[in-house]
């Protein structure tokens, strides 16, 4: 299906690993988009006007003045959001069910694990005003676990799940933070040549700058 084109969505977001994975979706879609920052250093997500768009004060946020029938909808959590767009445009999130099954499975393997996981490294390893070794150790460990589970995946494949999809743009926004979670790709093979892989796609690239 080509992609859908209309009136540009309202992306609410801020450069993180999670407010990357919007952006890169709409380029990769060829979506007309616009970006709307929530300084989240400064607390912009808690003000009263995003909540009303993300109840959880968490970016991204969307506003797609063509939704379903013809109206507005807005969508938050990033996953949602990635979902919602892959079916709006018929684009890299499968219609067999057993695709996106296979897309679903990693798409929530990262929302829920690999990016909440990798996060608590970043915050004790490097923001943490005081350093916990406990806290470091566990949470490094854990990413070093991921990590693993990652490279596993990818051996024999070019992507997480059958075709390039939502759940390789997912799960590259924290992937390539590798460094600052203690991990050594040079040890994963599989892991590397696949960031490699998915970092050298142009609309990857315009949407890690989009912010």
């Amino acid at each position: 299906m080509a992609a859908v084109t209309g009136r540009p969505i309202d992306v609410h977001t801020w450069s993180t690993p999670n407010g990357w994975k919007i952006p890169i979706m709409l380029e990769e879609c060829g979506l007309p988009y616009r970006v709307v920052p929530v300084n989240i250093g400064k607390g912009e997500q808690m003000a009263p006007d995003f909540l009303r768009l993300s109840p959880n004060n968490k970016i991204p946020a969307i506003v797609d003045p063509d939704g379903p029938g013809g109206e507005p909808i807005t969508v938050f959590e990033s996953g949602a959001i990635l979902q919602y767009l892959g079916r709006k445009t018929g684009l890299f999130y499968p219609a067999d069910e057993r695709a996106r099954v296979a897309v679903d499975e990693w798409l929530f393997w990262q929302v829920g694990g690999f990016g909440p996981m990798l996060g608590q490294a970043h915050h004790f390893r490097i923001y943490a005003q005081e350093k916990i070794p406990y806290a470091i150790e566990r949470f490094t460990a854990e990413a070093n676990r991921l990590y693993g589970v990652l490279d596993r995946r990818l051996a024999g494949r070019d992507y997480l799940a059958g075709d390039y999809s939502i759940a390789d743009m997912a799960t590259l926004t924290w992937a390539k933070f590798h460094e600052k979670q203690g991990i050594d790709v040079g040890a994963l093979p599989n892991l590397k040549a696949w960031l490699g892989r998915v970092l050298a796609r142009p609309a990857v690239q315009r949407g890690l700058a989009a912010i």
